[in-house]
């Protein structure tokens, strides 16, 4: 059972009091997600946050809840001083309930449970999250909050779809439980909540008999894609995803799904955002070079393309490379996987991006990704193809309809768009060089591209993974009455106000 909820001390301090304090995302120093913070705290345990936020709303001060730092741009406090509570020190997993011979179960984890954290977990005890489910850097409250998910049209794939209840230190500092109900729109607006309600303490969640799973990727010609059926080349399979290679005019196709556990022993891994030290210097001296000569980002396309052709699994048993497609291994090394034991993530060597992720109705994926290569197209005497730090091409990624407030996959909206057969994402992460004013070669074209989907489609902004112009500029395309509705759930969660966040401000939640 979970620790019962009584007052404690706040964890107090583990930085000094100071002022205009910057702190940071995942990519570290220099990539600010809040300029002016006067203290960052780490809390151990729920009754600690609760004091936390009484202390703060006693004297105004503002706070903003912080998990693994999936933010991407400085959008994740308000510009006033405020207070982070990193939620990295609540981490417990408790009352896991899969009955003998079910199928299904559930279990309760603390706001700071990262994904691989919960997959070990419950592969020990014969369980998964099935496809609700993101990266191994991730913590469970940041992605209930922000959106988070993974790539599926067939499967819920939102993080929040498997959340069965929630608790969320509200702006009194009172833990709310909240549990789902899809008639009340305190469960809509929790289900994506911007962390504008709380802080996410606490998350029951629905869970699954582990699976072995097999991964298997195809190479597709660009005008097969593009005039084919996409909707077919996703639906089919638990999971599944397209990334696209403009410069190549090429897609890869991977795809995912279910397998008998004992028709295979292999155990693949896949690896998700690991890299050696040679290969990052080695990579990071070629996309640099690319802020000035497009070749470089031409021959960077190539190489990668050609990385990622081939598998990028291991065989976890014993960390050897795996040559062949298809892959097959436990559920969660398979489709997320994590870092090879050798090797450290991609931002710990000073490979960082900008990105940009926009969701469509997936019945306009053609006439979008269309649109995408007539921008292509245009720019092709200048430069450019896109330089990516996840070595994969624009990752192109798809959702089963999800209703909620401000989710990404939600429908009946007043744009009159059909997002009820569910969503794609472009999701266009392109390398940020390490030199000069930091600028892409061609730096226009990417504000254009957002700029020209923005004003030409019914797009939704990720939360966590756009600019503030792209976010602002976005609004035009969000339903004013789950606008409405959402605030009035915001206002009696946090009648004051104290965990403001710039992306508030922006959706007028304040005004």
């Amino acid at each position: 059972m979970p620790p019962p909820l009584h007052l404690a001390l706040p964890a107090l301090l583990l930085l000094p009091f100071a002022s205009a304090l910057v702190y940071n995302t995942f990519d570290g120093p220099g990539f600010p997600a809040c300029y002016n913070v006067s203290r960052v705290l780490a809390p151990t345990s729920i009754p600690e946050v609760a004091s936390i936020v009484k202390s703060a709303a006693a004297s105004g001060s503002r706070v903003r809840a912080a998990g693994k730092g999936h933010s991407w741009y400085d959008t994740q406090c308000s510009d006033a001083e405020t207070i982070i509570v990193q939620t990295e020190g609540i981490h417990g997993i408790y009352d896991f309930s899969l009955p003998d011979g079910g199928q299904e179960g559930e279990v309760t984890v603390d706001a700071g449970v990262t994904f691989f954290q919960l997959a070990e977990y419950l592969h020990q005890r014969g369980a998964s999250v099935g496809y609700t489910l993101t990266n191994w850097n991730i913590s469970f409250g940041g992605s209930v909050a922000m959106g988070a998910h993974r790539s599926s049209i067939r499967e819920h794939s939102m993080v929040a779809a498997g959340a069965l209840a929630m608790e969320i230190v509200d702006g009194r500092g009172e833990v709310r439980r909240v549990e789902r109900d899809e008639g009340s729109d305190d469960w809509l607006a929790a289900s994506t909540s911007l962390g504008l309600l709380g802080v996410i303490v606490r998350i029951k969640l629905r869970i699954y008999r582990d699976t072995k799973v097999y991964a298997m990727q195809k190479t597709l010609d660009e005008k097969d894609v593009l005039e084919g059926d996409i909707y077919g080349l996703i639906a089919p399979y638990a999971t599944a995803n397209l990334w696209y290679w403009p410069y190549k005019r090429k897609f890869h196709h991977r795809y995912y799904d279910v397998v008998d556990p004992k028709s295979t022993p292999q155990q693949g891994f896949q690896n998700t955002f690991s890299v050696t030290e040679l290969e990052a210097i080695a990579a990071r001296t070629m996309l640099d070079s690319g802020k000035f000569l497009p070749t470089s980002n031409m021959l960077a396309e190539e190489i990668f393309f050609g990385l990622w052709s081939k598998p990028n699994f291991r065989e976890k048993t014993n960390n050897t490379e795996i040559h062949d497609w298809p892959v097959y291994g436990w559920n969660y090394d398979v489709l997320i996987g994590g870092l090879y034991p050798d090797q450290r993530p991609e931002w710990e060597y000073k490979l960082a991006g900008y990105t940009l992720e926009l969701a469509f109705p997936v019945t306009m994926a053609n006439q979008m990704l269309k649109r995408v290569r007539s921008l292509f197209d245009a720019e092709l005497k200048k430069a450019i193809v896109m330089t990516s730090t996840y070595r994969s091409g624009i990752n192109i990624k798809f959702g089963k309809a999800y209703y909620d407030l401000l989710g990404q996959g939600t429908y009946n909206t007043s744009d009159g768009a059909d997002w009820t057969k569910g969503t794609i994402m472009l999701d266009f992460p392109s390398y940020r060089p390490t030199i000069g004013d930091n600028k892409r070669f061609n730096e226009q074209f990417y504000h254009k591209v957002a700029d020209t989907l923005i004003a030409e489609f019914p797009c939704r902004p990720h939360w966590t993974k756009n600019t503030r112009d792209v976010i602002a500029k976005s609004v035009k395309n969000l339903d004013p009455d789950h606008l409405r509705r959402y605030n009035e759930v915001r206002k009696k969660f946090d009648p004051n106000g104290i965990y403001r966040s710039v992306v508030g401000e922006i959706l007028g939640f304040y005004n």
